[in-house]
């Protein structure tokens, strides 16, 4: 029974149960996607004012506004070389198993509209729409229709300005710090429902899309499994031992969180949690508030290997041949791509639109030959940029000297944690 309190254990067996009823009835299955929805939207709703509450709190508190920069620097400059790391990874995998040269390529009837959309998407994102979409329109703007830059900016904003104030504005900080822990609190009641969510998002996904199609493309998910495993173990596994802490001991800490993504196939869904877990593992506040939102839009690692994976693909099963030079270019435009579309809904098929777009040689068309396993997919690169997050988070903070390495040795070792 204290087994079966923990909540990684009920999310593992709503999913389980989830995937038997998507297969044994697919249509009610696919009937439980609102239930799911909801449950994301719970969580989503309460995310503006939580990452909000954190900068502002942070760096009201923090006194020395010049190491705002400083973490912003380090932190984008990790970002940048792991998810390059997990492009020249991804690359690698699909050019050594070659996924989709046993495919030959039928784009199904009805799938070229859906792909037109995602096209219609990537040539309306760019670096300069992106960079003003940061501002938003008007201050609440950010928090009813922003993204979650929108929202740092702000918080970014009011933060230095009540760091300037000092004690003056020190009533209002408290008086965020509180309805801050009333946000939290109310996270974890929604966190009961984490494994109906779970059960509904799998019941869904099997349902919706079957094992057909996924045993139709599953070499193509085997790759991408498979790279974003070694990308985990080996890259995040030298960053924690750079870091000198366990891998295995923080995948065990956010055992929860990944089940819960892997169910939902949403990091959003965990945000709040990995935040306060964070903290708990002794990171500074402003770093945790800093680092793990941005890293959201700017370090998606799992991806980055899907998009590398994806571009070559297609090409291989259109019967495109691309020499290392050809795929050299993909990966540049990779590099920029994958920043333009940051925030987007769908942002992964906008971004793969956007590369083939640039790639004259590969037709966007072939992106049709992705959508019936594209949610099968999305776990991956799901789950694999959630634990990059975590990483990354632990990693800047280790660098920044924000982190206190025996709190973080005790939790990471301990074999049960009290939640």
């Amino acid at each position: 029974m204290a087994t079966l309190r923990q909540l990684w254990v009920q999310v593992l067996i709503g999913a389980a149960i989830g995937a038997v009823i998507g297969l044994v009835v697919p249509s009610f299955g696919t009937a439980l996607q609102p239930i799911a929805d909801g449950f994301i939207k719970l969580v989503k709703m309460l995310l503006a004012p939580i990452i909000f509450g954190t900068i502002v709190i942070g760096l009201a508190r923090m006194g020395d506004l010049k190491e705002v920069g400083r973490v912003g620097a380090k932190a984008l400059l990790y970002f940048e070389i792991l998810s390059t790391f997990a492009l020249l990874i991804g690359l690698a995998a699909v050019n050594i198993f070659r996924p989709g040269s046993a495919i030959s390529a039928h784009i199904a009837p009805g799938s070229e509209e859906a792909v037109a959309r995602y096209a219609g998407a990537a040539h309306e994102q760019g670096i300069v729409p992106f960079l003003l979409n940061i501002i938003p329109d008007t201050l609440l703007g950010a928090f009813t229709g922003g993204t979650m830059l929108q929202v740092i900016l702000i918080a970014v904003m009011i933060g230095v300005a009540a760091s300037h104030l000092g004690a003056k504005v020190n009533g209002v900080v408290d008086l965020i710090d509180q309805m801050l822990q009333i946000l939290f609190r109310l996270i974890g009641a929604i966190m009961v429902l984490a494994p109906l969510g779970a059960a509904a998002g799998m019941a869904y996904t099997v349902g919706k899309f079957g094992i057909g199609s996924l045993l139709s493309l599953g070499q193509l998910v085997l790759v991408l499994y498979g790279s974003a495993v070694l990308f985990v173990v080996v890259m995040l596994g030298m960053v924690m031992r750079i870091v000198g802490l366990p891998l295995i001991g923080l995948l065990r800490y956010f055992r929860d969180e990944i089940l819960i993504v892997f169910g939902t196939c949403s990091t959003e869904a965990v945000l709040p949690r990995v935040m306060q877990k964070l903290e708990a593992l002794g990171i500074e506040k402003p770093v945790v508030g800093l680092v793990l939102p941005a890293g959201y839009t700017f370090n998606a690692d799992g991806t980055s290997l899907y998009l590398a994976i994806a571009a070559i693909f297609v090409a291989q099963a259109t019967g495109v041949h691309l020499s290392l030079g050809d795929q050299l270019v993909v990966l540049g435009v990779l590099l920029l791509t994958s920043k333009g579309s940051a925030g987007v809904a769908g942002a992964g098929f906008i971004t793969l639109a956007a590369t083939l777009s640039a790639m004259p040689s590969i037709p966007v068309t072939g992106l049709a030959l992705l959508l019936g396993v594209d949610r099968f997919l999305n776990v991956a690169r799901a789950v694999t940029n959630l634990i990059g997050n975590c990483v990354a988070t632990v990693a800047v903070a280790r660098w920044d000297g924000a982190i206190d390495l025996a709190q973080a040795r005790r939790q990471l070792t301990a074999r049960e944690r009290v939640e």
